[in-house]
């Protein structure tokens, strides 16, 4: 019989660390709580939680933050309740792929702009050891902005390499951080010297050739991606977002664009297959209850906002224009573009089995057989108004699980007389691919040779011409798109 190695904590190596609830260690935290450099420290200890997997360390420390800033998932976790765990964070990164190979530092700062947060993040080879310890202060004496540091464990003397996790305070009088280190099975929460976290966080990961660094994660005015984001969870998206950054500005530099839909032409006809798959809308889901059909009063009021900015999209110019270029482009294209995009029946199947996966505490990916079957209903609010829900059946594992996701829907266009048409329709590729050319790099279309188009388009796109609910939208696409793309861009 083989025998089978198991660790029980490890010993914190002190110096250069001090353990937390050590004697020391106490003293420190009532002197840096004096000092007002502890601020921070209790809304974080009140959601301190232990990363569930080993390489889990960024999910659960982003977990720990969101929850501290109170900031609303708008979408349950367990039972009737709204709360931020590891299994929720999942759409920059497959779980299944972070529970292998961990998640880099762009990844974590991503998954928190798509939940809500305003992210800053700075690389170590970007910033300065006075910048780092200006930052620390500044959060550590606030309630409403928290620090993630991604360091190397082995400048501190520690077992491991690369790892995330919060900063709970700082001590003026020894220029020591407090570290709410979330391998909570590994090693307690313990102060370190500020110099020494600064020089682990100052070194490079292997795997990437870019510097690790610190973010500072605040509540955002409003809950960002309240329609759409940006995915990286299919094959080929690392390619998508180089396409968009830096092969779409190259192609723009051709001399016969004079039209905008030449524009859209040369932009489409040599954009990846599956192309549609890097933007998504997002989908609300719940458990299905039984004998309830209502709608609450919460999730009538999030529906009304993704329908609001759903129909801002098709009002705006280039929303006609991209209309108009669907329509006159050859099917195989449209094809290629679409991959069964606007199927309400394909999507509600995909998002009703991963909510039923996650609503059941299933995580990663799923290898036993699974049989989905979907249907479109109205569901009646209090107020009498009556909203789309997609209900799906999903059985898993011989247990049968009912899911609905809330589908935002508005009309899809206006009659020649300019009533609306009462055909209401869900999110569409037109859309799609209309919030995803919003989000590009304004610098993009600087390329146009043609002077007269550049000006038209440009006026067509630009935020100012949208209202705020939207220009928000378009402003966390673009921030979500840079971090993807600073995430890939050492292989370029």
């Amino acid at each position: 019989m083989a025998a089978v190695g198991s660790f029980y904590r490890r010993a914190l190596p002190s110096p250069p660390a001090i353990e937390f609830a050590s004697s020391l260690g106490k003293k420190l935290f009532s002197e840096a709580l004096l000092e007002g450099n502890m601020e921070g420290f209790f809304k974080l200890v009140s959601y301190y939680q232990t990363q569930s997997e080993p390489a889990y360390c960024g999910l659960a420390t982003l977990a720990v933050v969101l929850n501290a800033l109170g900031i609303d998932p708008g979408r349950k976790w367990k039972g009737p309740w709204r709360w931020f765990d590891e299994s929720m964070l999942d759409c920059c990164e497959p779980l299944e792929k972070v529970k292998v190979s961990g998640i880099s530092f762009d990844k974590v700062a991503c998954l928190a702009r798509c939940n809500g947060a305003e992210v800053d993040t700075f690389r170590a080879n970007e910033s300065t050891i006075d910048n780092f310890r200006k930052y620390v202060i500044s959060c550590t004496s606030s309630e409403n902005c928290h620090m993630i540091v991604s360091y190397h464990r082995g400048i501190l003397n520690q077992t491991g390499t690369g790892h995330f996790s919060p900063i709970g305070g700082y001590h003026a009088g020894n220029d020591m951080v407090l570290i709410l280190d979330v391998a909570r099975f590994k090693y307690p929460p313990h102060w370190v010297p500020l110099t020494l976290l600064w020089d682990a966080i100052n070194t490079v990961v292997a795997a990437s050739g870019l510097h690790r660094g610190f973010m500072l994660i605040s509540r955002f005015p409003r809950a960002s991606s309240i329609l759409y984001t940006l995915s990286c969870r299919h094959d080929g998206w690392d390619t998508t977002a180089k396409y968009l950054t830096k092969t779409i500005p190259q192609l723009l530099s051709s001399e016969g664009i004079h039209t905008i839909q030449d524009l859209l032409s040369v932009v489409f006809t040599s954009a990846p297959a599956n192309l549609s798959n890097f933007v998504n809308w997002v989908a609300e889901v719940r458990k299905q209850e039984d004998g309830s059909d209502l709608v609450s009063e919460e999730e009538y009021g999030r529906l009304l906002i993704k329908e609001d900015i759903l129909m801002q999209v098709r009002g705006t110019k280039l929303f006609k224009h991209i209309k108009k270029w669907l329509l006159s482009a050859p099917s195989c294209m449209q094809n290629a573009i679409l991959n069964g995009y606007d199927s309400l029946d394909k999507i509600a199947s995909e998002v009703c089995w991963q909510g039923a996966r996650i609503l059941g505490g299933k995580v990663g990916s799923c290898d036993s057989a699974c049989d989905i079957k979907t249907q479109l209903r109205s569901s009646d609010y209090d107020n009498g108004d009556s909203v789309s829900v997609a209900s799906g059946k999903v059985i898993m594992e011989d247990s049968e699980n009912g899911v609905e996701m809330l589908v935002p829907c508005c009309q899809a266009q206006l009659c020649a007389c300019g009533s609306k048409n009462t055909n209401k329709k869900h999110p569409l590729l037109a859309d799609a691919i209309t919030v995803l050319i919003l989000a590009l790099p304004p610098d993009t279309w600087n390329h146009l040779k043609d002077a007269r188009l550049r000006e038209e388009f440009c006026g067509i796109i630009s935020t100012n011409n949208f209202s705020n609910l939207l220009q928000q939208e378009i402003l966390h696409l673009r921030k979500q798109l840079h971090f993807l793309v600073a995430d890939v861009c050492f292989s370029m």
